[in-house]
């Protein structure tokens, strides 16, 4: 039988791969379940749901505030920033067809890592009717838009003729991610003491400042980019044979770069403004997903999501209990956690280790 225009795509994949992919959606769900709950019971305080429920806790009105208030946003913005995170890696990865991707290749990190330092640095000589209005959400806001400016940015560097050059993407990703670096260290070498710890909490990651209101600003760009991502999975099937196969095959090339860089842009944008800068997560989970339930991106975003949003909770409970009542910056966790498998993938790829 030979594939034709009008039928849809599918990855070979052998049965057992098939199977675990579909078993692989029921435990992941369930893994996640289970970290929320114990990160809604895990804490400094030593109050838990279980507690209030039962009429155990001392303080109910505390209690309550602390569950409701305090670890509950935070874990539904752990849940949030992960599967943004790991979802926009699997997407750069089938896009540019190297396990190796994240989405920091697009500059969307860069360019809201220096949108944030701005705002740290500069934010003090705005008008004092912008600081009351904007308040809180001046970081966030701004590395948003620097993540989204860096982005447009490179889109249009990289696109002539009606047509994007992946390779074109990548170099210029580069380039834009060092001159934002370069533009950031000139910020910070100005920043005074306050400023130069505010940008290295910001930098190494929190999810610290989670709130109700600072979700309602970022969930639904987070929400609507995974939702998006969704439909993604045939054309990143048909783009890992070939942009040639891929138009024959039926996929619009073109339209899938444009709205994979756009999903990358306002889910990366939009997580990285929350929580500040965290790695490894966009790299490590869909590549270890994909060595286990094989490359169908079909199955594997939803996986992506799934277990991104676990890892980063884990990571969470551990930033917040290791150094108990203090807390590690999250990206510390993931960093420690994450370089090992990383260059375990590393030596993986050139055959120095075969586990």
């Amino acid at each position: 039988m030979t594939l034709t225009q009008a039928e849809p795509l599918r990855v070979v994949q052998a049965p057992d791969r098939r199977s675990r992919a579909r078993a692989a959606h029921l435990w992941l769900a369930l893994l996640l379940v289970v970290s929320c709950v114990l990160s809604l019971e895990t804490g400094a305080s030593g109050v838990s749901l279980l507690g209030m429920l039962t009429g155990g806790a001392e303080n109910e009105a505390l209690a309550r505030v602390i569950l409701w208030e305090v670890r509950l946003p935070r874990i539904v913005m752990g849940v949030l920033v992960g599967a943004a995170l790991a979802v926009s890696g699997a997407v750069m990865q089938g896009l540019f067809r190297n396990p190796l991707a994240d989405p920091g290749i697009v500059g969307v990190s860069a360019g809201a890592g220096l949108g944030a330092v701005t705002a740290i640095v500069l934010g003090g000589l705005l008008p004092p009717a912008f600081q009351a209005v904007l308040g809180l959400y001046t970081v966030p806001l701004a590395a948003f838009l620097g993540g989204w400016a860096s982005v447009l940015l490179l889109y249009a560097v990289a696109t002539r003729g009606g047509r994007t050059s992946v390779a074109t993407m990548l170099l210029a990703g580069i380039a834009l991610g060092a001159l934002s670096g370069a533009v950031s260290g000139l910020l910070v070498y100005a920043a005074d003491d306050q400023q130069l710890r505010d940008l290295t909490f910001w930098g190494l990651g929190s999810l610290a400042g989670a709130t109700w209101a600072k979700l309602a600003t970022a969930a639904p760009i987070i929400v609507l980019a995974l939702a998006g991502a969704a439909f993604l999975g045939r054309g990143l099937n048909g783009l890992a044979l070939g942009e040639a196969t891929a138009l024959h095959l039926g996929v619009n090339v073109q339209r899938l770069k444009a709205l994979a860089i756009l999903t990358v842009a306002g889910a990366t944008g939009a997580a990285v403004a929350v929580s500040g800068g965290i790695g490894f997560v966009g790299i490590v989970v869909p590549h270890l997903l994909r060595l286990t339930t094989g490359p169908d991106h079909g199955p594997l975003l939803v996986n992506c999501a799934l277990l991104g949003a676990s890892l980063l909770l884990g990571a969470d409970m551990i930033a917040r209990l290791v150094i108990a009542p203090a807390e590690l910056p999250i990206g510390i966790v993931t960093a420690v956690l994450g370089a090992p498998v990383f260059l375990w993938i590393l030596l993986r790829r050139r055959g120095l280790v075969d586990v």
